[in-house]
């Protein structure tokens, strides 16, 4: 079972992997309800800023600490979206993250996908990075070039060793220019929440889209999709990294 969370955090430790079941569509939309209604706030309260409407929360990273929130429901799988508005201007250094992770008292065993956004100079593109962790072990890692500006709105969507930062930590923060400020919006989540022993949606039916065929393969367009964005996008895949993983994770075969 696991919870999502939110972190704006200064961070030296960062991974990659594309997590491929979410290719999908989900037709729910966002919840009306305010960011009290589905989220805690894990520390540093006073580094949250509330839109009026209860809608968008703004988190902020300054030299001293930064911040992050998590979900009140727990959930056993999902499809999952949020809209982040990412630091803008000079942001090296700076991590914004979206992720899944097992019970946090699971560690150090936890199990944990990570969608991080790392920052760059200005005018730079931010790079995406996906950490995978099984039993608390992470070793396998993508990275991932944007095309587009992500210090606008825009979707992160799904169902939480290498040592990098802005040019392998070459590029340092400047504190000058902090508060660094990301946004958060429009949380959805159509998902299987968990309900104490079990909850019965892990049961296969035919009543819920993740028992569908569509919600477990990839059309031939998403396909191409994906193949596109491997040759073009993608600046490292530790499934070709055949020094660091002589034998590579079985989970690689999939992908051939």
């Amino acid at each position: 079972m696991s919870s999502i969370n939110m972190r704006l955090w200064l961070s030296s430790w960062l991974l990659l992997m594309f997590f491929g079941g979410s290719l999908i569509t989900s037709n729910a939309a966002p919840s009306s309800f305010s960011f009290e209604d589905n989220f805690d706030i894990m520390w540093a309260e006073d580094h949250f800023k509330t839109s009026d409407d209860g809608q968008v929360w703004h988190l902020s990273l300054d030299k001293e600490t930064g911040c992050g929130f998590q979900t009140k429901q727990r959930y056993r799988f999902g499809w999952f979206s949020m809209k982040l508005k990412l630091v803008s201007g000079d942001s090296a250094g700076v991590v914004t993250a979206y992720y899944m992770c097992s019970d946090l008292d699971a560690a150090p065993k936890r199990d944990e996908l990570d969608f991080e956004f790392l920052g760059n100079r200005t005018g730079e593109p931010y790079t995406i990075q996906t950490n995978v962790y099984k039993s608390g072990v992470e070793s396998r890692s993508e990275y991932t070039k944007t095309t587009a500006d992500q210090t606008t709105s825009s979707p992160t969507k799904n169902p939480c060793t290498c040592s990098l930062a802005t040019r392998g930590g070459l590029e340092k923060t400047d504190w000058k220019k902090a508060p660094f400020v990301s946004s958060y919006k429009d949380f959805n989540a159509d998902a299987c929440q968990w309900k104490d022993p079990y909850p019965a949606c892990v049961s296969t039916t035919t009543e819920n889209w993740w028992d569908q065929y569509d919600a477990w393969n990839l059309s031939d367009s998403q396909e191409e999709d994906f193949s596109w964005v491997e040759r073009n996008l993608v600046i490292y895949d530790y499934c070709k990294d055949t020094e660091r993983f002589p034998t590579l994770p079985e989970e690689c075969a999939l992908r051939a």
